[in-house]
């Protein structure tokens, strides 16, 4: 049994009888046929026996011991002379539970015969193991502790010390407590050891006073290590002896002294290319979750930073922190998905101190990545605060002092109460400029950011449809809806500009915009400075052009009515109810009835039907005729409801509120106006009897569309947009919106003030939010824009306000994607592992990925990490 020392010998070199030193594990009846079939006149070694009984009361129970970093095998084995004397002639044990210890010449001598058996006999001399047969042997670390007065010693068997897969083979072989073990040392290394004179060779390595670390070469149990399928060798040329941190990095000393708050594994062939490609399974739920984790999990530098002794920075007086319970609970995850040979690990324990920490989180229903990921990178930072009390600091306008002066001083101020690892790697800084619209105060301030979240250029506008009448009767036409695009945020006096330009306005013409709902106008939009947020998507709203000459002259407006059958208890019954737009006009020459009837009547020309209007036309060029329509009718009562029809076929004008819910006296067509001079606003209901709804198509007028109907633009086909046009977004000056109101310091009021935001500090790792999800008090939708982002050099230095020599270059490493809609969907993580290699992580699952699929309308979180190599 050899003991490890720092010169490992290399496994794939093939064993012979001159310089194979090393003690082999094999099955107990593999070396007695071997042994039983040598001649009679060789030398014969006999096995010492040494066994652990199920239930034995010296050697304890064979168990696996779970730490927070570790686990370990741990058993006994005490040396049987009845058992060697009941054996030593006797049938070999055929539980498979026999192992035997032999030599290297032992080894070699036994896998000739087994070989001779199959082929033919060659030479001693000439025979030496073939890559099948060293294919088949793996080393295994063990550690002994050696009891010399009850004739016993201990052995632990760490994953600390070997590779996961090789761990869990050893717990197979060892941890069945149904069944007597028994190992037969015939190498005679276990009694040299036992021995009270035994001094440990100088090639041997001594772990502790009482453990010494070993190596066997185990043959004949298992299959040998095979790369993950799917998964290349891409560390093919290290050897066994060679050690591998988490993140990547290679280091070729082998220690078997280990920290023991940090991680290194002695890898073999193959082992180094598959670290870190490990799923998380699905609680139920939680791809969110394992998204966002998996992403941290493959962060450079955060991987480093939990791989070591990071346990000393947590601060347990922090009362914004967790205790470190967050730190803990996500260090031993990543350190559990960064094991060699690990198989898709469950996250039970963080997530449970995720939803003691994060109530939001509980349960098992769908979250947001980037919120789980927001709260996570806080909480890591609260817990590993390194400043233990924070200082008070005054915040400090710039008062035109230099943007370097301020921006260092609020920098520095900031480092004065949050100094982790999160801030080193993640935060960064920028320009916040406010300016009053009354006052035109500037505030100048320099927040820091932990990640950047970038509207889509479809979020930072939005698309209206408004309807376009004519309300003065100089220029007929149909009505007619334009689509615009405003911004957001804007104000009412965005929209009229657009709607200007979209409907050709004349230099000599207005427009006065309404909200309709059920064929009433309830407002009109007039204030330039009101927020376009007031106005809703359900919405309905009409804009009538005037001339600008009579735009001070009082208004009217006309609210259409007619007799519409209803059944009511099956009884069928009559009743006046609006249709149409309420047509707006101003006063214009309108001096009696008849005047305010042909304005009404003009508006309405352009939907009479063609043979009504020719008729129309050859009465009218009759005077008397026109007369003639002028027929009074006996006044109709107060209700709206009764059922007095015009009794010459046309139309009544009535005064009405707003509503047209009540009928005031009956506007007679031959007598003056008795109108108020004072008056802006004049409601006027009109009634139109059957034979002159028939004159004209009112369906053409009876139908508005809505502000936007998501129904309809939804199925259009989104088109691709650049990482950097959202970045342009992000940077444009905008108004706030009414629930952001500033506190301007020179008016002493809230204001709707202008924000222009500036990068001044970028992060080493940058983390880029995109806002695809949209919440709203009547409306969730998602956004299915692709964004086309960079894999390979993302470059800011052009929106960078501020050089301070740094590379302002990034390159991809990961992407957390949403699929799906807003009620449901899937996330899953894409990673990068060094050149074109990529891996999606879909829960448990873990595969290779093209290059080219990584651009997708699922990405939702990127994750850049700085080029240092990259000069600015």
């Amino acid at each position: 049994m050899d003991c490890a020392s720092e010169d490992s010998s290399d496994n794939s070199q093939r064993p012979d009888s001159h310089k194979d030193q090393r003690v082999y594990f094999v099955p107990h009846r593999w070396w007695k046929d071997a042994q039983d079939s040598m001649p009679a006149d060789s030398d014969k070694k006999k096995g010492i026996a040494y066994a652990s009984f199920p239930g034995s009361s010296y050697a304890g129970p064979m168990k696996i011991i779970n730490t927070i970093f570790n686990s370990d095998l741990v058993f006994s084995l005490r040396r049987e002379e009845d058992l060697q004397h009941i054996r030593e002639n006797g049938e070999v044990g055929v539980s498979g539970r026999d192992f035997a210890l032999v030599s290297g010449d032992m080894w070699l001598k036994a896998l000739k015969w087994h070989s001779d058996s199959k082929n033919v006999a060659k030479d001693d001399k000439g025979f030496s193991a073939t890559d099948s047969d060293m294919a088949d042997v793996y080393p295994l670390q063990l550690r002994l502790s050696v009891q010399r007065e009850t004739n016993s010693f201990g052995v632990r068997i760490s994953k600390k010390d070997n590779a996961v897969e090789l761990f869990k083979r050893a717990c197979k072989m060892f941890s069945v407590d149904s069944d007597m073990l028994c190992i037969w040392d015939y190498s005679g290394q276990i009694t040299f050891f036992m021995s009270d004179k035994t001094q440990i060779p100088v090639d041997c390595q001594r772990q502790s006073d009482q453990e010494i670390l070993l190596e066997l070469q185990v043959y004949g149990l298992s299959d040998s290590i095979r790369c993950r399928e799917g998964k290349k060798d891409e560390m093919a040329n290290f050897s066994s002896s060679a050690s591998l941190k988490m993140n990547g990095s290679f280091d070729s000393a082998n220690s078997d002294c280990m920290h023991a708050n940090s991680l290194t594994f002695s890898l073999g062939p193959g082992e180094a290319g598959s670290l870190g490609l490990t799923g998380l399974q699905n609680l139920g739920n939680t791809c969110f979750m394992n998204s966002s984790l998996q992403c941290l999990a493959h962060t450079p530098k955060l991987v480093d930073y939990f791989l070591e002794d990071y346990v000393s920075e947590i601060n347990h007086e922090n009362p914004l922190g967790m205790n470190g319970e967050i730190a803990l609970a996500f260090g031993d995850l990543l350190r559990k998905l960064w094991a060699p040979g690990a198989s898709p690990v469950a996250p039970r324990v963080f997530k449970s101190k995720l939803a003691r920490f994060a109530p939001q989180f509980s349960g098992f229903n769908q979250h947001d990545s980037q919120e789980l990921l927001a709260f996570l990178l806080d909480g890591l930072h609260e817990d590993l605060n390194r400043v233990k009390c924070k200082p008070y600091v005054e915040v400090k306008d710039g008062d035109g002092r230099p943007d370097e002066e301020v921006a260092d001083e609020y920098w520095h101020n900031h480092l004065a109460r949050n100094d982790s690892v999160i801030v080193d790697v993640c935060q960064g800084q920028y320009k916040s400029t406010l300016v009053c619209p009354i006052c035109r105060k500037v505030s100048v301030t320099f927040d820091p950011f932990m990640y950047l979240s970038l509207p889509l250029p479809s979020t930072t506008m939005r698309t209206m449809t408004i309807t376009v009448v004519s309300g003065s009767g100089d220029k007929m036409s149909p009505l007619s809806p334009y689509t615009i695009s405003v911004p957001k945020n804007g104000r009412f006096e965005d929209l009229t500009r657009a709607l200007s330009i979209a409907c050709s306005l004349g230099t000599d013409e207005t427009l006065l915009v309404a909200e309709v709902y059920n064929n009433c106008i309830i407002r009109f939009l007039e204030d330039p400075t009101d927020s376009l947020s007031l106005i809703r998507d359900a919405d309905k709203l009409v804009a009538y052009r005037f001339l600008k000459n009579n735009a001070d002259g009082p208004l009217v407006v006309f609210i259409n009515q007619h007799l519409e059958e209803q059944f009511v208890y099956g009884k069928q019954t009559l009743n006046w109810k609006a249709f149409g737009i309420p047509v707006v006009a101003r006063f214009c020459n309108v001096t009696n009835g008849s005047d305010l009837r042909n304005l009404y009547l003009k508006w309405f020309h352009p939907f009479q039907n063609p043979i009504e209007e020719a008729l129309e036309n050859c009465l009218m060029s009759k005077e008397t005729e026109v007369a003639e329509m002028e027929v009074t009718t006996p006044s109709l009562g107060s209700n709206v409801n009764e059922l007095d029809t015009p009794s010459d076929g046309g139309m009544e004008f009535y005064h009405t509120d707003e509503k047209g819910t009540i009928k005031n006296s009956k506007i007679p067509m031959n007598e003056p106006l008795a109108i108020n001079g004072e008056l802006k606003l004049l409601h006027v209901l009109v009634c139109w009897s059957e034979e002159q709804i028939k004159k004209y198509d009112t369906q053409l007028c009876s139908s508005l569309p809505e502000v936007f109907k998501s129904g309809f633009l939804a199925k259009r086909p989104q088109e691709s947009v650049s990482l950097y046009k959202c970045l342009e977004a992000f940077l444009q000056e905008e108004p706030l919106g009414p629930e952001d109101m500033w506190y301007c310091p020179g008016c002493k009021k809230h204001r709707q003030a202008s924000k222009k935001l500036d990068l001044w500090r970028l992060p080493e790792i940058l983390v880029i939010h995109l806002k695809r999800f949209q919440y709203s008090r009547y409306l969730k939708n998602k956004l299915e824009t692709c964004v086309d982002f960079p894999l390979d050099n993302l470059d800011l230095s052009a929106y960078i306000s501020h050089g301070n020599g740094e590379s302002y270059h990034y390159t991809l490493y990961a992407v957390s994607n949403h699929y799906g809609s807003m009620g449901g969907g899937h996330y899953t993580a894409f990673v990068h592992r060094g050149g074109d290699q990529w891996y999606d992580f879909d829960d448990s699952h873990v595969n290779p990925i093209s290059k080219e699929k990584i651009k997708s309308s699922a990405a939702y979180v990127l994750f850049y990490r700085r080029n240092f190599e990259v000069s600015t």
